[in-house]
């Protein structure tokens, strides 16, 4: 059961769901989900295939209107404001197409401006995100030409541009290499020590574990448990508490026939 949503903000809460339905035809996505992830916090959103994770961060950040319920971004409604709303937040939304055609550089300096920012301003951002994330090599090349990896380095890039309050990360470390998941975690963390709220989906159960101070587990669309990782965990691994609350999981040694001969 999850917990209710005032017992997880605290004093305030980066982002709150409250009563979220999405219906995709007779197939209910997302079945009244309440949630409020702290601000300040470093937060992972855990589910198996088909929980309603993807619907569900996609609704909390503007990209797809829920059929009710209601989204506060900092107290901001996202659908009564979405201008304001969305400024708060950089989002890394999973399969989402970029504007491959321009190079990297092109696309940074492109998303800046989109956000009115200065043009000075987006240059010397560009140029710090290219470098942090270890792009320069590939800062002029088509994006339609990078790996699955350098894509998501580049989109992260993008999300980060316009300096938000909230990261909404959807799989960030799919296909990235160690040596930049590992640039990518130290400077998420830095964005969290510094006053921002990262939320991360992912399947990895290790990661979430060794990175953030918080989850929620989601499945059928709703929210089973959510709050601080070690009263979640209740004293178990990760992995086995969602498993407990999850369930699905099968016993077995498989067929006789998969045993060689």
């Amino acid at each position: 059961m999850a917990e209710p949503a005032d017992r997880l903000v605290g004093a305030a809460a980066a982002i709150e769901l409250a009563g979220i339905v999405k219906r995709y035809g007779d197939r209910l996505a997302v079945a009244g989900i309440d949630l409020a992830i702290p601000a300040g916090t470093f937060t992972g959103l855990l589910g198996p295939n088909g929980a309603g994770k993807t619907t569900t961060l996609s609704i909390a950040t503007g990209l797809l209107r829920p059929d009710a319920g209601r989204v506060l971004l900092h107290g901001v409604d996202v659908w009564a404001d979405p201008t304001r709303a969305k400024r708060m937040v950089g989002v890394l939304a999973d399969g989402v197409d970029l504007f491959d055609r321009l190079t990297g550089e092109q696309l940074l300096h492109y998303t800046g401006l989109l956000y009115e920012l200065p043009r000075e301003t987006v240059a010397q951002r560009a140029a710090e995100l290219i470098d942090m994330l270890d792009l320069g090599a590939a800062a002029g090349a088509a994006v339609a030409d990078y790996s699955a990896g350098m894509t998501k380095k580049i989109a992260l890039a993008c999300a980060l541009i316009h300096s938000p309050r909230v990261l909404v990360l959807d799989e960030p470390f799919e296909s990235v290499d160690p040596v930049s998941a590992a640039n990518i975690r130290d400077i998420l963390h830095g964005f969290v020590a510094l006053g921002g709220t990262v939320v991360v989906s992912s399947h990895s159960m290790d990661l979430v574990e060794r990175m953030c101070d918080h989850v929620a587990i989601v499945a059928a669309g709703r929210v089973l448990a959510a709050g601080p990782i070690d009263e979640v965990r209740a004293g178990v691994s990760l992995e086995d508490r969602f498993l407990e609350l999850v369930g699905g999981r099968r016993h077995s040694e498989g067929p006789e026939w998969l045993r060689p001969s």
